[in-house]
């Protein structure tokens, strides 16, 4: 029998888990159904339970709802905790188990697909919402010489680098920083997690932070080259990804929790890679 699936946001029709998941189950021979749900504001527990109730065995999970679905869920990860919001559900009985695949699925981008080592370089993620929230465990896992996060609300940036230093297994220092106080500092790897580029912003960045041979990683996805990816290149830097590896690599890590076998991403990611131009 068919095992379905699907992705619950609103709006929903951008979303390219249905393309994504139908490739993985291609590739993979595994016999899923995978479709979008527009979820109506302030019925996300409603329609989750009509989706259980006709035999649904697992969700991805999309804006605006992933707090919702962290107060809908029985058992949370602990990557789930620490990103105070969920982003794949698995249904079994009357358990929902949840996970927060994003900062999973950036780390594997950049270390895996990208090349680009973390261990014992200076990275610096812009932004303290939910996206950097979720990375923060990931990112020091692979034991970066030092880890800074950089927002315009300096506050929110010192009780994140509190928080990454709280659940930490290793020794990594974290540093929570205001833009001014980045002058003469230099990064080997910069994390654009803000919201800046989804409108066409510029965060206030000095165009120093970039250490020669850098990746700049835009994690919005599909923006050809943002702002922020526009200032690191005429910096200098020629290492330049958006966030398409990542939404591939999350849905990869969602797929195999759910279906016991890891996708190979490579071809997904070409299909969806828009150029940075």
């Amino acid at each position: 029998m068919t095992d379905r699936y699907a992705v619950i946001g609103n709006p929903i029709v951008q979303s390219k888990s249905p393309l994504i998941h139908s490739a993985f189950a291609l590739v993979t021979g595994q016999d899923i159904d995978y479709g979008k749900l527009l979820g109506p504001l302030g019925e996300f527990a409603a329609t989750v339970d009509a989706f259980r109730a006709a035999g649904g065995r697992g969700m991805n999970v999309t804006a605006p709802f992933k707090l919702d679905a962290f107060a809908y869920a029985t058992d949370l990860a602990p990557s789930a905790q620490m990103a105070g919001a969920v982003n794949a559900m698995k249904f079994e009985g009357d358990k929902v188990y949840a996970e927060n695949f994003d900062g999973v699925g950036l780390v594997r981008d950049v270390v895996h697909n990208l090349a680009c080592p973390i261990k014992g370089r200076r990275v610096l993620i812009l932004g303290a919402g939910g996206a950097t929230r979720g990375a923060l465990l990931p990112l020091l896992a692979e034991q970066p010489a030092e880890l800074v996060i950089v927002n315009r609300t300096v506050a929110k940036a010192h009780e994140l680098a509190a928080l990454a230093q709280q659940h930490q297994t290793g020794q990594v220092p974290v540093q929570g920083l205001g833009y001014a106080d980045l002058q003469g500092q230099t990064f080997d790897v910069v994390l654009n997690a803000s919201s800046s580029s989804l409108s066409a912003e510029l965060p206030p960045l000095p165009a120093s932070v970039f250490a020669p041979g850098c990746l700049a990683y835009d994690l919005t996805y599909g923006k050809g080259l943002t702002p922020f990816l526009q200032l690191a290149q005429q910096t200098g830097v020629t290492q330049l990804a958006d966030g398409v590896g990542m939404l591939a690599e999350q849905a990869a890590e969602a797929f195999a929790w759910w279906r016991g076998v890891r996708p190979d991403t490579a071809a997904v990611i070409a299909k969806l890679t828009v150029p940075l131009v």
